[in-house]
């Protein structure tokens, strides 16, 4: 059974006062800013590491960045993961979706044979839920995205269970399979000390352009069909107001305020 994880490293929540964009490429610049796991590619990789439990095998880690985010795969291999790849090359930068996707297609195909492939649902610094549909049709596999429960059964087909408004729907997959997974899947383990001394002895793997089969444009900012138009900050217009008096008489205001404005 081999499983891969799509990790990306996204900036620090903490530090997203400091993201600008970049004037020339529109793109996000995240120099000087810390990287740290995407929140449900955690998740993502938590579920590879039960499925690796329950049928065996080994976990992959796979992401697309800049080498400084070697750490950020670090974390992964703490967390359990057997080894990763990254894939680092400056004609990467700029990619949108689907060259992000390509590019991760061709890198998994170079990994060779595959069961699962799993992705977090979205990025908390892009939001499209596109990648994991993307790379399923690159793979020519099925895809089922917002999943938030995996019953893997040796020698049968799995039991997938998917999120859809107003319920949810339980699907008979078999693998090879492209799976994108929800925060309610499940709670990602800690890390302990002896985790991360374990995942020093671990492969971490550097890729560039060369070591992949890139032959369609779909490569970087050239090559991606869509590109970010503008960064805005909304004008905030809203205001408080405090009201005097005591607590008594700030209630009779407020309701008589409500009442002018047609609330109640």
């Amino acid at each position: 059974m081999r499983i891969i994880v799509c990790l990306k490293p996204v900036p620090d929540p903490k530090h997203w006062n400091k993201l600008k964009l970049d004037p020339q490429t529109r793109t996000l610049v995240r120099t000087g800013i810390p990287g740290t796991i995407n929140p449900l590619d955690r998740n993502a990789l938590e579920e590879a590491l039960r499925v690796r439990e329950a049928l065996g095998g080994e976990v992959i880690v796979l992401s697309m960045a800049p080498p400084d985010a070697q750490p950020v795969l670090k974390e992964a291999l703490a967390r359990g993961a057997d080894r990763a790849v990254l894939l680092s090359d400056r004609v990467f930068a700029g990619s949108d979706t689907l060259a992000t996707a390509y590019v991760l297609s061709e890198a998994i195909r170079t990994l060779g044979d595959f069961d699962l492939v799993l992705c977090g649902d979205e990025t908390i610094d892009g939001g499209t839920a596109q990648v994991s549909a993307q790379l399923a049709e690159f793979l020519g596999v099925p895809n089922l995205m917002h999943v938030s429960s995996v019953d893997a059964r040796p020698d049968a087909p799995w039991l997938v269970r998917s999120q859809i408004e107003h319920g949810c729907m339980v699907v008979e997959v078999k693998p090879p399979m492209v799976l994108s997974v929800v925060k309610a899947i499940n709670e990602p383990r800690y890390v302990t000390l002896m985790n991360i001394l374990q995942a020093e002895g671990k492969e971490l793997a550097i890729w560039s352009a060369q070591d992949v089969n890139l032959s369609e444009p779909w490569v970087g900012l050239a090559g991606s069909p869509t590109q970010m138009a503008d960064l805005l900050t909304p004008e905030r217009k809203g205001r408080a107001e405090m009201l005097p008096g005591s607590p008594a008489n700030q209630a009779r205001a407020l309701a008589d305020r409500l009442h002018r404005l047609g609330f109640c």
